[in-house]
């Protein structure tokens, strides 16, 4: 997802350290360093446990090994967090802005070295790498604008008494992340938090637990408490541990429908309130009197960001009939120009899946979308780099599929990856019902120069968020979010600040207690 950027100062950037894991020879291990954060040290396992691989996508080489937090960890993270939370808890908005001003300035100031390092455990383009990490820096910037802006409410009652709210923090609050935004996730969740007053637990995905790591690091630098950030590894277990303890007051969670299901199912044991940022399957819906070469823009913006590993991709794109075939023909031959290879490249416009289990998973589906009558215009199959370091590496060919129907498994199911599968319509009204028959609801687009026909549409499309005549933009002041199966609550934005906090009610009396007894 991309943030629309406006000019800024750079400043220079630290050595980076992505270069140097690219030098390693076949077969070892890139980072050596502990991945696990708490209480301002990185650290190691006490309990024995086997370390998982955590593999280089563009390589297929092992970057590191992970080692999962159990019990014993988990306890002192958020001992850590919570020790942490009665200080900053305390702070005025202004004291925790500055704090978080100087991380933004850190994160802008080791910009490159923190993009390389994503593109390294992720496998997306350093091009698009670079954006996220700006992305996280804004999202900071913003909510440390508002750290000193939360406040309650005066109201006056009968014979001079009143009542007032307070907008106090949770406490301790834990985030759970995806493997497709590493970093920015991270910032997404932590800073709303943060600007709250709260401390945070936060657990990367297992396939990518690097750059989480680094941004706690970049807090503690910017001079936060011990305890502000911590990061704990680990899969299902470790999150289970995390969402069951009682002195863990929220969950925020990105990631898949059943997974959220069960973070939902263990939040509500202590009665905790979450956030969840869920899968999408979302349509795009291109009008005839759409300007044709915008569209097609937006099509690939919003299928092929990230190899497609992106929640609210516009997946089912809604033709009409009208310019199907010059569409069609236009983003075939869009598609066929992208640049598949070495992430770290500046020409690279697509980089490596995060997997090969995953990898392996999205060409299923288009295995399974040509049984089943659909057309393959171009890609979907295996792709090896001509460089011999990247033939190990997670690569396909984007992917467009043709002759779609809407019962087809590549209509209905989310695939997460590069793959585009185009539908024809004929009229608003069939357009709408169909856009809108699926359980999920994260986002949808529109196309058309029609501006009454642009918001009669968003009006009656049942999606969080909604774009007319661009795709996949998401500013860190908008909130982002579905609808239905797709989530609850919301990131990004000033209604976050509602989901990292609570409203506690005062009543003062000024005159005598007027009893019944």
């Amino acid at each position: 997802m991309l943030q629309r950027l406006a000019g800024s100062l750079r400043r220079p950037a630290a050595a980076p350290i992505a270069a140097a894991v690219r030098c390693v020879s076949s077969g070892s291990v890139g980072i050596t360093a502990p991945l696990n954060f708490w209480a301002g040290k990185r650290r190691t396992s006490q309990e024995k446990c086997n370390k998982e691989n955590v593999y280089e996508p563009a390589t297929g080489r092992v970057l590191c090994h992970l080692e999962p937090c159990g019990a014993v960890e988990v306890d002192q993270a958020v001992a850590a967090a919570k020790s942490a939370f009665g200080h900053w808890s305390k702070m005025s908005g202004m004291e925790r802005a500055r704090i978080m001003i100087e991380a933004a300035h850190i994160i802008e100031s080791r910009r490159e070295e923190i993009a390389e390092m994503e593109v390294v455990n992720n496998g997306k383009s350093i091009t698009e790498a670079r954006l996220d990490v700006d992305s996280a820096r804004l999202c900071i910037e913003y909510y440390a604008g508002l750290a000193s802006t939360l406040a309650g409410q005066h109201v006056q009652l009968p014979g001079g008494s009143f009542a007032y709210t307070r907008r106090e923090p949770l406490g301790v609050c834990v985030g759970i992340g995806a493997w497709n935004y590493p970093f920015q996730i991270a910032a997404w969740k932590s800073a709303p938090a943060l600007a709250c007053g709260n401390s945070m637990v936060f657990k990367p995905s297992p396939v990518t637990p690097v750059t989480a790591v680094m941004l706690a690091e970049l807090y503690a630098e910017a001079g936060a408490p011990e305890g502000l950030l911590n990061v704990v590894q680990g899969g299902q277990e470790t999150g289970s541990l995390l969402c069951y303890h009682p002195d863990v007051a929220k969950v925020s969670f990105t990631g898949s429908v059943p997974t959220g299901k069960k973070i939902m199912e263990m939040a509500s044991q202590g009665v905790k309130p979450v956030t969840l940022e869920l899968g999408g399957k979302s349509p795009l819906i291109i009008f005839a009197d759409s300007d044709v070469e915008n569209a097609v823009r937006g099509a690939l913006m919003a299928n092929f960001l990230s190899q497609g590993q992106v929640c609210s991709n516009g997946t089912r794109v809604f033709v009409q009939r009208d310019i199907l075939p010059e569409f069609v023909e236009e983003v075939v031959i869009r598609t066929q120009a992208i640049k598949i290879g070495d992430p770290l490249l500046e020409s690279t416009r697509m980089g490596a899946l995060v997997s090969r289990p995953h990898l392996e998973k999205v060409l299923s589906f288009v295995d399974q979308a040509k049984k089943e009558g659909a057309t393959v215009l171009c890609g979907g199959e295996p792709f090896v780099p001509s460089d011999p370091k990247l033939r190990g590496g997670y690569y396909m060919t984007p992917c467009v599929l043709g002759n779609c129907t809407d019962e087809m498994t590549c209509v209905k199911e989310e695939i997460f990856g590069p793959v585009m599968s185009v539908l024809s319509f004929e009229t608003e009204e069939e357009v709408l019902q169909r856009a809108n028959d699926t359980t999920l609801g994260l986002a949808a687009g529109v196309f058309t120069r029609d501006v009454k026909r642009a918001h009669r549409m968003v009006e009656h499309l049942k999606a969080g968020s909604c774009f007319i005549n661009n795709y996949n933009i998401t500013p860190v002041e908008v909130p982002f979010g579905g609808f239905k199966m797709s989530g609850i609550g919301r990131e990004n934005g000033q209604v976050t600040i509602e989901y990292y906090s609570q409203l506690k009610t005062v009543f003062v009396e000024m005159g005598d207690v007027d009893s019944l007894f």
